[in-house]
């Protein structure tokens, strides 16, 4: 889950309080039925940690036989994390003796330390966070342990549930909330004698449900990742409330079926998530799982864009574009300037991808990361499309999308987008043209940089003018680390070689120069950006409408069907 928290600084007056009076409740001594784990975690995680590595926000502490609350945080996030307790789940999944105890002893670590409101963990969307993993696993945190450390588990159980009765409204609409809420639920109706917690809580969730999610099951970030989250803890408050006989509300169930085919859109051929607007690609099997357990069948969404994406898919093949403009507003903090960028992947393994997400890595790479530069797709030199102003982290500039349409005929799927990123300042239009073929063997591109009206021809003219030489731009193609790469045919094509076995080639129409250079793939759960490279078209724009041309196609002596079952696990540190 994403780690944004929007309460009162940590240790106010207002949480000690709220903490207090939570404690006055009489404690649960016992669940109303046996929980089930629901959450998934990572094995190659949980033996990491088992064996003292902390890798939390994109930071690792090396501290073997240390109890994790005895590890000094570097930063905020990394604490965050610490206090949300997903890494319950990676322990869950190691699963071993050494990872019960653990989980056991720095729970009740946690009580002791935290329990009466102390620490960074007492904000809305963290406690939900907590209670929905210390709930999941109930089972591994009371195997074996005396009736002292059981009432204690409960004990804490009842005080942040009703803590979160009392302040969930204090969590930020969206994730956050929907994290909150989903916890207060989870926990209240697990728990013997606290159902009547949950009244609020529920006719919040439904409102938050017709105001956060669209129409057309989208969340206003825009970032993939979170409205998995979103979806998963929906469908986690419907399972609890089921279970429990509770009537869930139409506008919840609603939720759930707008955002399940627009996640099936949104998700690559490998199954995962297309990864713009400070999203990831999601834990392996994360997705499938969620929409099994919505029980949704209907497909992903056809013949327009599904938050904003437009998605080409036939074979093997698939293509998800960014077709619409940054979030703006609250919803905008973490948005890049990707608009009309894309990602190809070919079975299971991508190819052409976005540089990621830099948040892990600090605030540099942050903002590196929100730049079209690192996207695949047209940029101006020196210039997004979507642009920061001097205060807050929201664009104050967006490239607002002029044109989407989207087609199917015998030729394939085809998609015209373009955004009026550069009209203002350079009195230009960016547009594009994808065709995936049939088969899935091959994408044509078209890029365009237009002055389309009187004025835009003013304004390019008059750039002109000052720069005889042209208005420099570059179509980038970031590829995947695993992606062997080479220039070929005298420098005008680009082998890639996938590890499945496939051997693609990026060709263009010889307008502009051709190179390959460095780029990087920011991957949450690293320690560092991994290195990769780049294809790159760069050119000049000398008149009022420039044309490039390009292709990406399979290798003739590629066939249709390959088996490719090698997937490496997530690499950690040892």
């Amino acid at each position: 889950m994403a780690v944004i928290t929007h309460d009162r600084p940590t240790g106010s007056f207002g949480n000690r309080l709220a903490v207090w009076r939570a404690g006055l409740a009489r404690p649960a001594l016992a669940f109303r039925s046996q929980p089930e784990p629901r959450s998934i975690g990572l094995f190659a995680r949980g033996r990491q940690i088992v064996a003292g590595n902390f890798l939390f926000a994109g930071k690792l502490v090396q501290a073997p036989g240390t109890v994790i609350w005895d590890v000094a945080a570097p930063d905020a996030a990394f604490s965050a994390e610490m206090h949300g307790f997903v890494w319950l789940d990676d322990l869950a999944a190691f699963g071993d003796g050494a990872a019960r105890k653990r989980a056991q002893d720095w729970t009740q670590g946690w009580i002791a330390r935290f329990g009466r409101g102390q620490g960074p963990g007492w904000t809305p969307d963290l406690t939900g966070r907590r209670l929905i993993r210390w709930v999941n696993h109930a089972m591994l945190l009371l195997q074996g342990q005396d009736k002292a450390a059981a009432d204690a588990y409960f004990r804490a159980l009842t005080v942040q549930t009703h803590y979160l009765a009392r302040r969930w409204s204090r969590a930020a609409p969206g994730l956050p909330r929907f994290e909150a809420l989903t916890g207060l639920i989870v926990a209240a109706l697990a728990l013997e004698g606290k159902a009547g917690l949950v009244r609020s809580a529920i006719a919040a969730l439904a409102r938050d449900c017709r105001s956060e999610v669209d129409a057309e099951g989208g969340i206003p970030t825009r970032n993939p990742e979170h409205l998995l989250d979103v979806f998963t803890l929906l469908n986690w408050a419907s399972q609890a409330l089921r279970e429990a006989g509770r009537d869930i509300p139409p506008a919840v169930t609603q939720a759930i079926a707008r955002i399940a085919p627009t996640l099936r859109a949104l998700r690559h051929a490998d199954g995962g998530l297309a990864r713009f607007h400070g999203g990831g690609r999601g834990i392996e099997g994360r997705l499938d799982a969620a929409l099994a357990a919505s029980g949704i069948k209907a497909p992903a969404v056809q013949g327009r864009p599904a938050m904003g994406f437009a998605r080409l898919a036939s074979g093997r093949t698939s293509v998800i574009i960014d077709a619409a403009a940054p979030p703006e507003g609250r919803a905008g903090g973490e948005a890049h300037a990707s608009t009309l960028a894309f990602e190809l992947t070919s079975g299971r393994r991508p190819m052409i991808v976005s540089c990621g997400s830099g948040q892990p890595f600090g605030a540099d790479w942050q903002l590196a990361g929100r730049a079209t530069a690192s996207h695949s797709t047209l940029a101006l030199d020196g210039s997004s499309s979507s642009r920061l102003g001097k205060e807050g982290p929201e664009f104050v500039a967006r490239a607002m999308v002029t044109q989407v349409q989207m087609a199917q005929d015998a030729g394939g799927h085809h998609l015209s987008v373009a955004h009026a990123g550069w009209q203002a300042s350079h009195g230009l239009i960016h547009a594009r043209i994808l065709t995936l073929d049939p088969q899935g063997r091959r994408v044509t591109g078209t890029d365009m940089l237009e002055a389309r009206g009187a004025g835009d021809r003013r304004r390019l003219a008059a750039i002109l003018a000052q720069q005889p030489e042209g208005i420099g731009f570059a179509i980038r193609f970031h590829l995947h680390p695993d992606v062997d790469v080479a220039l070929d045919m005298g420098g005008n094509a680009v082998s890639m070689a996938l590890k499945s076995g496939e051997i693609w080639v990026f060709r263009h129409d010889g307008i502009g120069k051709l190179t390959l250079d460095p780029s990087v793939y920011l991957e949450k759960g690293r320690l560092q950006p991994r290195a990769a490279r780049q294809i790159v078209l760069s050119s000049a724009a000398v008149g009022f409408e420039t044309r490039i041309g390009w292709t990406l196609a399979k290798a003739q002596d590629t066939p249709l069907a390959i088996r490719d079952l090698d997937r490496e696990e997530l690499a950690v540190p040892d």
